[in-house]
């Protein structure tokens, strides 16, 4: 006969089972975690000072724009010139309206605290959405020291660019194409590194909506890119052009976390340039060719189909929510493994990400949480060492390797 302690205890582990695994009670514990991390994230903004970095320029360079300049190489701040493209400028002017011209530092991080809560109810989503993940994941995604302090302690303009992308992602999981586009195209006029979830994205475009709709969909991106634009294209189209999409670009030595293991001579050579493109490039023709589009019949039958009816997908297999997830975070980490430079805010792009892809690797579970563990400890270490630099490579490395010899396509796939 049970005692009503033995039969509270039986009832709690139920519960808690329920809540851990059983998919029917995700969102049960996603708001627990939701909830949880409100209160870590308010805790953090009253008692951790925040540390000026960037917040500043933003507001200086938002000022000269809203003083009438309109030509990008003439908007600059204390850390530099404006090299954002226009929605950085856009959302700025509303945060420096809102902000009292960024002097009210505290409601500025209580609004970095709503978003980077959104990025997190966002990830939870797409988690949800794609399965073949246990309910516990979610309880990883706010341990990231880092994360926090991008969004709160830091005011990076990436976490808008990460609220946009994740949000185009759960809108392509669920069929909403248009929708996602113009999400995606709002991320990538904040931030250009959003262009390395593209090739992923064209993949699964063609795939799912067919060779004329796919160009429709580019087409989309590039009108709203302008549209956002407009004032600068006015005036000076070339110098906003080669202000916001800079992609001969580089970063500075003294601030990157990636490919530490160099010198600093070797780092800023054009010879490292080149061969990061080449493998950049490499890796993502060999997921396209024996991965992605290996269900379809192969990337051959894949392109016959879509050019002999551009009107019709041209993929034969669904494409799920999990494979759009798996695909688009597989192609984000590919880019930022052969990033020459990652400062520290760019963790962002895939911090989320990271639980997602090691369980789209066929790893023991030490082996998954060790590769979590190592990739936040790499982005911990300031400044960066060549052994943290290292670990990081080798971490983001196995993971890619681990969806490659894993499930590549989703695990519904």
């Amino acid at each position: 006969m049970s005692t009503p302690s033995s039969s509270l205890f039986q009832n709690a582990h139920k519960v808690l089972k329920a809540l851990l695994f059983d998919s029917n009670y995700f969102w049960h514990l996603a708001s627990l975690v939701l909830v949880g991390d409100t209160l870590l994230t308010g805790l953090i903004i009253r008692y951790v000072p925040y540390t000026e970095i960037d917040w500043e320029t933003y507001m200086i360079q938002t000022k000269v724009f809203l003083q009438g300049q309109h030509n990008y190489s003439l908007i600059t701040g204390p850390t530099g010139p404006l090299v954002y493209p226009a929605g950085h400028v856009q959302i700025h002017k509303m945060l420096y309206n809102i902000t009292d011209a960024g002097a009210n530092i505290r409601l500025a991080q209580t609004l970095y605290g709503l978003l980077y809560l959104t990025t997190l109810a966002l990830s939870c989503g797409i988690y949800y959405s794609a399965g073949h993940v246990p309910n516990w994941i979610v309880l990883l995604l706010p341990l990231s020291k880092r994360l926090h302090s991008i969004f709160v302690l830091r005011l990076f303009n990436d976490c808008w660019c990460v609220a946009a992308v994740q949000a185009a992602i759960l809108a392509f999981q669920n069929g909403f194409y248009d929708t996602g586009m113009l999400l995606f195209s709002a991320a990538l006029s904040v931030k250009m590194g959003t262009i390395l979830y593209l090739p992923g994205l064209l993949v699964i475009l063609f795939k799912k909506r067919g060779l004329n709709r796919t160009i429709i969909h580019i087409i989309t991106l590039l009108a709203t890119q302008a549209l956002f634009a407009v004032p600068f294209l006015r005036e000076d189209p070339w110098a906003y052009i080669r202000c916001a999409f800079d992609l001969s670009r580089v970063f500075l030595y003294e601030w990157t976390v990636n490919w530490r293991i160099f010198d600093e001579r070797t780092f800023l050579s054009s010879r490292l340039a080149t061969t990061l493109l080449t493998g950049h490039a490499t890796v993502l023709v060999a997921f396209g060719l024996y991965h992605w589009c290996k269900p379809d019949g192969g990337v051959l039958k894949v392109l016959s189909r879509g050019l002999r009816r551009p009107s019709l997908p041209a993929g034969v297999v669904p494409v799920t929510a999990d494979y759009v997830a798996t695909v688009l975070f597989t192609s984000n980490l590919i880019g930022i493994i052969f990033a020459r430079s990652l400062h520290y805010q760019f963790y962002s792009w895939y911090a989320q990400q990271i639980p997602f892809l090691a369980w789209r690797t066929r790893f023991s579970m030490p082996v998954k949480l060790a590769l979590i563990v190592g990739i936040e400890y790499a982005w911990n270490v300031f400044p960066s060492t060549p052994l943290s630099s290292g670990i990081l490579l080798t971490c983001n490395v196995l993971l890619t390797a681990g969806v490659w010899f894993g499930y590549s396509n989703g695990k519904r796939s």
